[in-house]
């Protein structure tokens, strides 16, 4: 007969094992709460680092800002004195011209008027940037919006080639918002499809969109923008990469103030085009603001 073992765990072979494995799941929790440590050591100093970088980041908008505003203030006083002068040689003050010198005048004219319109760009830009943009907005006709741009833009139709039409808006209600900014807009608009529009026609019109908002849009039969450069169009210092754009001066804001504008107006801006067919810019806008004087 042969003798047999018995493999039952005793009491003691019991307390044993369960205390090892309290002891390796104590080490591993320990294990854990170190590594857990170590990482939210590492998330708190990636926040230092994040709220350091933010904060110089801001200090360099806001130094930017402050350049620009101050730049734009300074270039002001040569900018009308060059026109005070050139306009006094163009009306014969100071005796007839010939015409080669009133070409020049001519010349020098459109030239301090175009960088005008780039200084007031850059001093928008950085109160935009700045936060330092008040919008006023108030009841107005749409008929009344476009009289004025058209009395605006009359006396400077200067290619016999290209016609500005302006669609009347009929059958549009009144809008509530600020006119001056949405005036700010469809300038640049308009004034960069006369720009790079040879011939043709620039049309500007208005359509309601559902119950609650309007688009406007300026239409040319100008050189197209391709489609690789739609994304960056309305970015600052942005210019499309084309000869007639290198021939033309610019500093690329308008497109990309008349974006900040419609987005303080509670709107945006859109652009359809094509390499050699034209272009639409749009703006669509609210009929009314999100304002407690509505």
């Amino acid at each position: 007969m042969s003798d047999t073992t018995d493999q039952t765990p005793t009491p003691v072979q019991d307390t044993e094992d369960g205390q090892g494995a309290l002891a390796r799941a104590l080490a591993e929790a320990a294990e854990l709460r170190a590594e857990l440590e170590e990482t939210n050591r590492g998330v708190v100093a990636l926040y230092a680092e994040l709220d350091a970088q933010a904060e110089q980041l801001r200090r360099a908008t806001e130094l930017k800002s402050r350049f620009l505003a101050y730049m734009s203030h300074e270039f002001r006083t040569p900018i009308n004195s060059i026109r005070s002068i050139s306009r006094l040689l163009a009306e014969h003050t100071d005796g007839t011209l010939t015409p080669e010198q009133a070409r020049q005048v001519g010349f020098i004219q459109s030239s301090s008027a175009e960088f005008a319109d780039m200084v007031d760009d850059l001093l928008d830009l950085a109160k935009v940037e700045a936060g330092r943009v008040e919008i006023s907005p108030a009841w107005f006709e749409l008929v009344d919006l476009f009289q004025a741009l058209r009395g605006m833009f009359k006396p400077v139709l200067d290619n016999p080639e290209v016609i500005l039409v302006f669609e009347e808006p009929e059958g549009l209600p009144r809008l509530y918002t600020d006119d001056h900014k949405l005036s700010q807009i469809l300038r640049n608009f308009i004034s960069n499809a006369l720009k790079f529009t040879a011939r043709g026609e620039v049309r500007v019109s208005v359509r309601r969109e559902g119950d609650e908002a309007v688009v406007f849009s300026v239409a040319d039969t100008g050189i197209g923008i391709a489609p690789e450069f739609h994304s960056a169009v309305f970015d600052d210092y942005s210019q499309v990469n084309s000869p007639v754009q290198k021939r033309l001066r610019g500093t690329g804001l308008g497109l990309s103030l008349s974006k900040h504008l419609a987005i303080l107006l509670g709107g945006s801006v859109s652009l359809q085009s094509a390499l050699g067919e034209g272009s639409v810019f749009s703006v669509r806008l609210p009929l009314r603001t999100d304002s407690p004087e509505a």
